[in-house]
């Protein structure tokens, strides 16, 4: 066993801000490095963060999709050591990574680990599609391992985002929300298939802050207007597929999202009031008042 004193010494724990940078392992690859309060996250940078293959596949997710593809019913075995997975921090600010202080009350990632669900507030809304009308299901254990899998990709998303690697966030994400999809459709009970749609706002948001970046990165200011929109209506119809549509307004990734919008709008060049005119005209005369009402602000923005 090796005391890595020395290590934690030379690269300070900063309270307060994401500590993250990018290495050369001893196998000439790059990693990702995590600094926490007690320690360090390494990860690689593309693949499963921990570098595993189970069962010889990229990871847990490809592994079930393709036994449900070929072969059906669970449950098999995941040829995986039972604490192979990192547990997702509870509690976490959409900026923060863990280590960092932060309300215990608050957490857009609690989901990745087994806690408290309401199940009552999900049983009526459960996809057509999911476990109960499906030949093919995971079980509790399958579906608690694919929520420690994700747990790895969710620190790593994040980390990539204070990298400015925004590629490598929107893989990330569009594959977490891809673990989502895939438990809402085979979970054996309502609980596994719908405890990661209480994270799938912050998914989103993360998913849409990397796309606008990308985009404001080329140098693309409508472009990241249009995925902050987008992001946007993906979380309008998530909250209305759960029935909780005036949950959306207020939603703590909503209101990151308008925030960034509100910062891109001015950067629209002159040639989009004509554009942006139009449409208020239309939304109008359509009635679509609040439309109407964001496309005024964005013209007083732009001068006029």
């Amino acid at each position: 066993m090796r005391d890595i004193t020395t290590v934690l010494d030379e690269w300070p724990f900063e309270p307060g801000m994401i500590n993250v940078r990018l290495i050369e392992g001893a196998d000439g690859e790059p990693r990702i490095q995590v600094r926490l309060d007690l320690g360090i996250i390494q990860m690689h940078t593309e693949g499963r963060p921990d570098g595993q293959r189970p069962n010889g596949f990229g990871s847990l997710l490809e592994y079930y999709e393709a036994r449900i593809d070929d072969e059906g019913p669970f449950p098999f075995d995941t040829d995986m050591p039972e604490d192979q997975g990192i547990d997702a921090e509870p509690d976490r600010d959409p900026n923060q990574m863990p280590g960092d202080d932060t309300d215990p009350d608050d957490s857009p990632d609690a989901g990745f680990a087994q806690g408290d669900f309401d199940q009552s507030a999900f049983d009526a809304e459960k996809d057509p599609s999911s476990a109960s009308d499906s030949a093919a299901t995971v079980g509790p254990d399958e579906c608690r391992a694919l929520r420690e899998e994700a747990a790895q990709y969710y620190h790593r998303y994040v980390a990539l985002l204070v990298l400015e690697d925004f590629e490598g966030v929107i893989r990330d994400t569009t594959r977490n929300l891809r673990v989502a999809d895939f438990c809402r459709a085979h979970a054996e009970t309502t609980e596994d298939s719908m405890i990661l749609e209480q994270v799938r706002p912050y998914i989103l948001m993360m998913r849409a802050r990397a796309c606008a970046g990308l985009a404001i990165k080329d140098d693309e200011p409508k472009a990241a207007v249009v995925a902050v929109d987008e992001g946007l209506d993906a979380l309008r119809e998530h909250y209305d597929m759960i029935g909780e549509d005036e949950s959306f307004a207020d939603s703590k990734e909503a209101q990151i999202l308008r925030t960034m919008r509100e910062s891109l709008v001015p950067q629209l060049p002159v040639s989009q009031k004509a554009e942006l005119r139009e449409r208020l005209q239309q939304a109008i005369r359509r009635e679509n008042y609040e439309l109407a009402a964001i496309l005024r602000n964005e013209l007083r923005m732009l001068g006029e």
